[in-house]
């Protein structure tokens, strides 16, 4: 058990790296730095040049992605998303290709390295889980479904590509990282041994503060779609003078964020064992707080962006761990 649960923790943790590595990509806008996948550039080592390419290599990959995206519509009208299928299938900006870019190339290469290794190792915790299938039978199934969910995301992310980055399989790509982080964070939690912390009061509370930043990184997802408006037209350092109601949104709902993690900070005060939690909370909340105020005043510097979407997925993270402990009966440390 205690090897099941470092190879979790380990898997958790280079998911983070992996958001962390995409928001890298997302903020120096190397998403379509290969317009192919799973290949780059029809290889599994990048150029480095575009010497290596043939000369009417934008035509070929805008014809590539076309043809992915006419599968991808009909999957989408097919579970009546048809205004969604219409809007990819008639939207001219999908197929435009970037010039060639290496250093862009290869930050997104990188990025599906990291994604590929976490693959095998969601692989191997659902492997190992096996040996548990009579004991904790849970653990296999919740293995199960997240390697699935890792092989959907995979697929999801060849159409995040085809479409040229449209901005909501971007949105959905994401919460399906968080999702993939709730099924980890359980795996941890279970296959260790934490006393309950007990608090009905708390664990509502609790409740409606994750609620609330899941609206935040909702709200955050649109203010990401309108830099990469805004950031067609005007320099960098107007960006935030033109995102309009989007960003006003987004920053004055954080301070319902901070005032619910204040609010569950005093409730827990007293209540043994959340310590350590609502501490980490705060200082979670705080550094994503902080950060994005720096983007804001500082013309959304490209290193703070990755750092603030970490700092957020983070805290959901912590906040579900926090929730299974404050909903879970005492047991007898597992073997």
């Amino acid at each position: 058990m205690r090897s099941f649960r470092r190879l979790t923790l380990s898997t958790l943790i280079a998911v983070y790296v992996l958001i962390l590595v995409g928001g890298i990509v997302r903020s120096t806008g190397s998403g379509m730095g290969c317009p192919d996948w799973p290949k780059c550039f029809g290889n599994w080592v990048p150029p480095t040049s575009v010497s290596q390419l043939p000369p009417d290599y934008k035509e070929i990959y805008a014809a590539h992605r076309d043809k992915k995206n006419k599968r991808f519509a009909k999957y989408l009208s097919a579970v009546g998303m048809d205004a969604t299928a219409a809007g990819i299938l008639n939207d001219p900006g999908v197929l435009h290709e970037n010039d060639f870019n290496p250093v862009k190339t290869w930050i997104e290469y990188v990025n599906r390295i990291v994604g590929v290794i976490i693959g095998f190792l969601i692989f191997a915790v659902f492997v190992v889980s096996l040996g548990y299938w009579k004991s904790e039978r849970r653990f296999t199934v919740v293995a199960f479904l997240t390697f699935v969910l890792v092989g959907f995301q995979g697929w999801l992310g060849s159409f995040v590509v085809s479409s040229n980055l449209t901005p909501w399989t971007i949105t959905v790509h994401m919460f399906l990282a968080l999702l993939i982080v709730a099924l980890l964070v359980y795996l941890v939690d279970q296959s260790s041994y934490r006393p309950e912390i007990n608090s009905s009061i708390g664990f509502w509370w609790l409740v409606a503060s994750m609620a609330v930043l899941l609206v935040q990184i909702l709200l955050g997802t649109q203010v990401r779609e309108a830099i990469d408006r805004v950031s067609q037209v005007v320099v960098r350092e107007a960006w935030i003078a033109n995102l309009g109601g989007e960003f006003i949104i987004h920053r004055s709902f954080s301070w319902i964020v901070l005032i619910m993690h204040v609010g569950l900070i005093l409730r827990l005060r007293k209540t043994e064992g959340a310590k350590t939690f609502t501490l980490a909370l705060i200082l979670l909340i705080l550094g994503t707080i902080l950060t994005g105020l720096s983007m804001a005043y500082f013309a959304v510097p490209p290193f703070l962006q990755p750092v603030h979407l970490l700092f957020a997925t983070v805290t959901f993270g912590t906040q579900f761990l926090f929730l299974l402990k404050m909903n879970r009966k005492e047991e007898p440390a597992l073997a």
